[in-house]
């Protein structure tokens, strides 16, 4: 009889797994080497396990309603598709491509003629660029003070706006309506009592109303936060009892670093959590997702270490990258071949100049890339760090608590082991209603971050009362609150996220990313419908984000919408019919004409 080996057993199928035991267990052949009985019996309950995680995870009991089954079979085969192929690549069309360069050049060429008019006939306005102290150098670099004046005070109010609070309803909010009038350079909030001897500067309709203080709100669905599993929505049930019982043992802020005073046995009670939530040896929390990425790699690598990164990383991981003082290559996004040929380039050629070995290589990646609603091409990374035999650093900000059956992100989902990721970073500011982040490695590497890592070392330390946060909330997702919360909470984001991606889809939309991403990107391209999507959504009660260059490139323009737990059908297929009427508004059915029309 021959036996597979064990990578090869990894990748079977439960069925086939039992077929090899019933045959291989009793006797044991002589050619099985090193795989034992017990490590075939750990392989089956493992798959076991897996298979019913997610079958007790995304299938409804027979006392619920399905709120998706006229559309379950489309759903799941969309889902199917989309986790074995690569997501469809959209181009620009011509059209769109030259009407949003005319829309810039436009915008440029009229903001230096009323500089140079101002200037010239000494208009006194807040389009003359502001002039130097005498003997003091410049604050701002003068591209950036004039792409402020000139491009983004135009569309600012699409941007920051404040939120009044929550309606008591899931996913529903009240936007603050602000007004300007000064041409959008500043931007004050509506106040029906204060404004009244001023023209009306917002559009007034059925979503709006007063507030205690007169000032005016409008009711929105949200559509724009990272509250991918509703804690900010049902934290009266989910997490209030818990969290505010922690106030009466624990202070609302250590006010010391976590090296000094800054320690409570809840920082220690998260950490063995975290640890044995993605299967590491320990773990370290931190009070800010950013600097989770910022203060942590310059402790790992530094000068003579080279950091092989995704060409769409995370700014806080190019900020960490550029401050440890190591060398940086950049490989293509998502490409496992362009990685290999990288490392094998920087492995071949060495150091500049000198050509000696790397002190250490690591490769920095993210689970869901939170400007495309794509997750990484994770088993196919870890297979070149492997064959290479360098470091793995994976971000999970935005697939921690989002991804995988039992929500343990992007590993789980990909079928990889935690064990072959080096450094595991997340954050809880989105799927645990929380703050900060964490590094989860072996117990070297987070003993030596302890008192290496600037965050540990010289940063406030997380509130104890949002550590209590974030365990109620990690024991909510694992079920260790003894209740089914989690398991509707991330099979309603599943679904949720793949309806919407479906639906805007067949409007005939470019929309970027996965299907079991609960991140959708849609392309809009041209600046000024930056604005007018934003604004015209606003107008029907839909806050959205939209984001232009230079947080993106100049041709890829686009509204990211972010989808939740919380919301429910009637909630997204209200929002589709605003979409769609928005999208016929603003030509963006890119999919279906050249022209968006």
């Amino acid at each position: 009889m021959s036996i597979p080996s064990s990578s090869t057993l990894r990748t079977l199928k439960v069925a086939e797994l039992r077929s090899l035991c019933s045959s291989a267990l009793n006797p044991v052949p002589s050619n099985l080497n090193k795989l034992r009985k017990a490590d075939l019996i750990e392989l089956l309950e493992a798959s076991d396990s897996t298979e019913a995680a997610t079958q007790s995870t995304y299938e409804y009991d027979e006392d619920e309603v399905d709120p998706y089954a006229d559309v379950r079979e489309r759903l799941e085969a969309l889902a199917k598709y989309s986790a074995a192929n690569p997501p469809p690549e959209h181009h620009i069309t011509l059209f769109a491509a030259f009407t949003t360069y005319l829309g810039y050049a436009v915008l440029i060429c009229v903001g230096h003629l009323r500089d140079f008019f101002g200037l010239t006939l000494s208009i006194g306005s807040r389009y003359v660029p502001a002039t130097p102290r005498t003997g003091v150098a410049p604050l701002l670099k003068s591209w950036d003070n004039f792409y402020n004046r000139r491009l983004y005070h135009r569309i600012q109010d699409c941007f920051n706006r404040p939120v009044g609070g929550g309606e008591g309803a899931k996913c529903r909010m009240k936007v603050m309506e602000r007004v300007s009038y000064d041409g959008n350079k500043t931007m004050i909030v509506a106040n029906r009592a204060a404004d009244t001897d001023k023209p009306t500067k917002f559009v007034d309709g059925q979503y709006n109303e007063t507030d205690e203080d007169g000032d005016v709100v409008r009711r929105c669905l949200n559509l724009g936060s990272y509250n991918y599993l509703g804690f900010a929505d049902d934290w009266n049930d989910t997490c209030e009892k818990d969290v505010l019982s922690v106030l009466d043992r624990a202070p609302v802020s250590c006010s010391s670093p976590r090296v000094e005073v800054g320690t409570h046995e809840l920082h220690r009670e998260l950490e063995v959590l975290v640890a044995r939530f993605l299967g590491k040896d320990d773990a370290l929390v931190l009070n800010m997702g950013f600097n989770t990425n910022a203060t942590t790699i310059p402790a790992l690598v530094s000068k003579g270490d080279l950091i092989i990164s995704d060409q769409l990383n995370h700014t806080s991981i190019v900020s960490g990258a550029r401050a440890s003082g190591a060398a940086v290559r950049v490989f293509k996004h998502n490409d496992h071949n362009d990685l290999d040929k990288v490392l094998r380039e920087a492995i071949v050629m060495g150091m500049p100049r000198t050509r000696r070995p790397w002190n250490k290589i690591v490769v920095m990646v993210e689970g869901i890339y939170s400007m495309e609603g794509e997750y990484c091409n994770l088993k196919n990374i870890v297979k070149v760090c492997k064959q290479y035999g360098v470091y793995l650093y994976l971000d999970e900000a935005h697939s921690i608590g989002a991804m995988g059956p039992t929500g343990r992100g992007c590993c789980e989902y990909c079928g990889v082991d935690t064990k072959d990721v080096d450094v595991l970073m997340g954050t809880f500011t989105k799927s645990f209603g929380g703050m900060g982040g964490y590094i989860a490695a072996s117990q070297d590497v987070v003993d030596y971050l302890r008192t290496k890592c600037a965050g540990s070392i010289f940063h406030n330390s997380l509130s104890p009362i949002v550590c209590q946060q974030i365990i109620t909330a990690f024991k909510v997702i694992m079920g260790e609150d003894g209740t089914k919360f989690g398991r509707n909470k991330l099979r309603a984001l599943r679904d949720n996220s793949n309806y919407m991606r479906m639906r805007l889809t067949d409007m005939g939309l470019h929309v970027l990313g996965n299907y079991d991403s609960p991140i959708m990107p849609v392309l809009l391209y041209n600046p000024t419908k930056i604005a007018a999507f934003s604004r015209e959504c606003f107008k029907r009660g839909l806050a959205v984000v939209v984001v232009g260059f230079p947080a993106v490139p100049i041709l890829m323009s686009r509204a990211r919408f972010c989808v939740s737990a919380g919301h429910t059908r009637e909630d997204l297929d209200d929002a589709l019919v605003k979409i769609e009427e928005v999208a016929d508004l603003c030509c963006l059915r890119y999919a279906k004409s050249t022209f968006g029309m």
